[in-house]
């Protein structure tokens, strides 16, 4: 086991007590993100809740994206990034006093794009937790059962487990996704723009989904379709040229905006 692994453990148990009482999740404080001598993040804070959804919305761009990378260290694999400021989830800085590994354990990811392994549905699945160490047969289908179930997908595959995860349709493929995140056990799950590549049946699903996962995850989501962030974000933060401009819950966000960039961006002035 790493040092740092050792001393994220420590701080999540000292800062447990604290991080549930506030009911906080990802509480981001200042920060500056940077490609070279490129600034694309500009004094980010950001608190977002627990159990709760949050959608990013703003112009392509804009950094929301960017931003949503930098809660689980994917902008580590970027040459020439480097990052400003804190992120701290359940109290612990994510840069400072966390693994990548266990920090990308906690966080799950889904893209934009479907991107299953080629593999079997049922070894897509359990992917992560053969890396985690686990072998047992029994162990490994109980897992594989249980995410598939939480993705609303196991009635559709139960019985293409062996089948290629390549032949399922662009909906199915993205729900398999969300279970092989959700089979690690993750405590947040990030979206960028899960919804934007498929069909609208396809779409209404994972949305049903989402509302659902709510239940036990954090969600936080990229989304170019305010519509959808009205449907079902709890709460909805504006991005613009790289600044978080405005954060709320969703229907003030949409009805009764504070800055006038959100209002013309929400009432489709530009985007």
């Amino acid at each position: 086991m790493t040092t740092s692994t050792l001393a994220y453990r420590s701080a999540q148990t000292a800062s447990s007590d604290i991080a549930i009482q506030s009911n906080i999740t990802f509480n981001c404080r200042d920060v500056n993100l940077f490609y070279g001598k490129f600034q694309a993040l500009k004094h980010i804070n950001l608190r977002m809740e627990r159990k709760k959804i949050t959608a990013l919305i703003g112009p392509s761009g804009c950094g929301k994206s960017t931003f949503l990378r930098t809660l689980n260290r994917m902008n580590d694999l970027v040459r020439g990034c480097h990052i400003e400021g804190s992120i701290n989830l359940n109290g612990v800085d994510i840069y400072k006093e966390m693994d990548p590994l266990v920090l990308r354990r906690n966080v799950g990811m889904v893209f934009q794009q479907p991107n299953p392994f080629p593999k079997s549905i049922y070894d897509n699945v359990a992917y992560g937790p053969r890396l985690k160490g686990i072998t047992q047969k029994k162990v490994l289908d109980e897992i594989v059962e249980k995410s598939l179930r939480q993705a609303a997908i196991w009635d559709e595959l139960k019985d293409r487990l062996k089948k290629s995860a390549l032949g399922l349709s662009g909906g199915q493929q993205q729900r398999l996704c969300i279970a092989r995140a959700l089979a690690v056990e993750p405590s947040v799950l990030l979206m960028d723009e899960a919804t934007s590549a498929l069909d609208p049946i396809s779409t209404a699903r994972i949305e049903e989904l989402v509302n659902t996962l709510k239940n036990k995850y954090t969600v936080i989501m990229v989304t170019h379709n305010m519509q959808q962030a009205q449907r079902i974000a709890d709460n909805t933060a504006f991005f613009y040229m790289g600044e978080m401009v405005e954060c709320a819950d969703t229907h003030t966000l949409f009805n009764n905006p504070e800055k006038k960039q959100t209002i013309r961006y929400v009432s489709g002035d530009f985007g």
